[in-house]
């Protein structure tokens, strides 16, 4: 995590506003107010950049950052929800879960230690988590206030990702009470950093909605079109396996000898365990000349973003030179990713370059990207918010290729539209 230096705070606070739009800098006021607060927002509305510039201003032990899983921990240098909060896989259901969560000392003297804590991703943590978590934090403080005094930020888009349910109907944390207990100060970011294109704004619009509408029809119908598998463009797939099948497949096809590049573990046997199955990065990264690569994660001094595209010139033992897509060519180092346990402290990591093959990711993957050419199936979907996820990657609608698409792929829960037509937004 990056770390300003102690410096006087309103020089702090002019350098971080000067990056930020007019909404970001008044949910920027909203974060430092503390009170509970709830940043909302489509995506490419910068809701994860606004969350980076607050973390500056905090200490990251009083106010940590959870995770809503453990690939996304792994980017965000974190922790995951369930296991700052002690909730395992939730075996046995939620009065099990709390009857052996409320048992454990240090998950006692850790929900007594923090301020508060960052939840990002909120959309996929199931309401039932949240409801635990909530009554575990009163225990540990022995207070009957929500969250028993703890200062709760909820960061995430309920039209994008949603909770894994494995029966019934789905667990979205804002139909549980403890939501409305939280009182909530809701901000929504409604200006789109990514896309400048009006009408591709009111395309995403519509999709965010689950609106098939006339206008929809004819845009993704104009961007129907043969598959060219020899187009530069990332292929998106909803299935993992479909994208690593062509990934190899592009790879094999070029004329060169492979580099396999080993990750470098740390850790117990167990931890790096864990690690191998949520780091974005493979146990053995299979390179060769003149591959297509993306960047997993932004860099600090701004060279790439999560998303960013190139095509690998060189290859030496501790360093790859990628010639980014219209742009520069740039040297890269390994990087390091790691796991924490629920205090905060490292218990595996892993180095290796931050780069995969370009040529196809699946729609989970790719949420946080952004692409400048994508191809996609939208036929056979099944998620709510999938086809939105996908679309908002994309910078223009230049670079939006269907290979087609089914009205039927195009979902959004009903809930979650009720949520957010009878949503209280704090004035902006």
């Amino acid at each position: 995590m990056l770390e300003l230096p102690m410096q006087d705070w309103h020089d702090r606070k002019s350098m971080i506003n000067v990056e930020l739009s007019t909404e970001q800098s008044l949910a920027l006021e909203l974060l430092r107010s503390g009170e509970n607060v709830f940043l909302t927002g489509g995506a490419g509305s910068g809701k994860s950049f606004l969350i980076r510039q607050f973390m500056r201003e905090i200490d990251s032990k009083e106010m940590p950052i959870l995770a809503s899983t453990g690939a996304a921990a792994v980017l965000l240098g974190g922790r995951t929800f369930h296991s700052f909060f002690g909730l395992g896989i939730m075996e046995g259901g939620p009065d099990a879960a709390f009857a052996k969560a409320s048992k454990d000392n240090k998950l006692m003297a850790r929900l007594r230690k923090v301020e508060g804590v960052i939840i990002d991703e909120i959309s996929m943590i199931p309401g039932q988590a949240l409801m635990i978590a909530e009554a575990l934090a009163q225990r540990a403080r022995d207070s009957r206030l929500p969250w028993g005094g703890m200062r709760i930020i909820v960061v995430g888009d309920f039209a994008q990702l949603p909770p894994v349910t494995h029966s019934g109907p789905r667990d979205w944390s804002f139909l549980n009470s403890v939501w409305e207990q939280s009182g909530f100060q809701n901000v929504m970011l409604s200006h789109n950093q990514r896309v400048s294109e009006n009408l591709f704004l009111d395309i995403l619009s519509d999709v965010r909605s689950g609106k098939v509408t006339e206008p929809v029809r004819e845009f993704l119908n104009d961007h129907v079109q043969t598959h060219d598998e020899d187009h530069p463009g990332t292929r998106l797939f909803p299935r993992k396996l479909n994208a690593d099948n062509f990934n190899q497949k592009k790879l094999a096809e070029i004329d060169d000898d492979e580099v396999v590049i080993d990750s470098i573990y740390f850790g117990s046997e167990k931890h790096i365990d864990m690690l191998m199955k949520s780091a974005p990065v493979p146990v053995k990264l299979t390179l060769k000349l003149g591959c297509r690569v993306m960047f997993l994660q932004n860099d600090p001094q701004r060279r790439w973003v999560n998303g960013t595209r190139g095509v690998i010139t060189d290859i030496t033992v501790d360093k790859i030179t990628v010639k980014k897509t219209n742009g520069r060519e740039v040297e890269v180092d390994k990087t390091s990713f790691a796991i924490q346990d629920a205090e905060g402290n490292v218990m595996a990591s892993v180095l290796q370059f931050p780069l995969t093959l370009a040529y196809a990711t699946t729609i989970h993957k790719s949420q946080g990207a952004t692409l400048d050419d994508l191809w996609c199936d939208l036929s056979a979907l099944w998620e709510p918010g999938h086809a939105y996820v996908a679309l908002s990657r994309l910078r223009s609608s230049e670079g939006l290729h269907l290979i087609g698409w089914n009205p039927r792929s195009i979902i959004v829960d009903p809930k979650v539209l009720r949520f957010y037509e009878g949503l209280d937004i704090r004035p902006s």
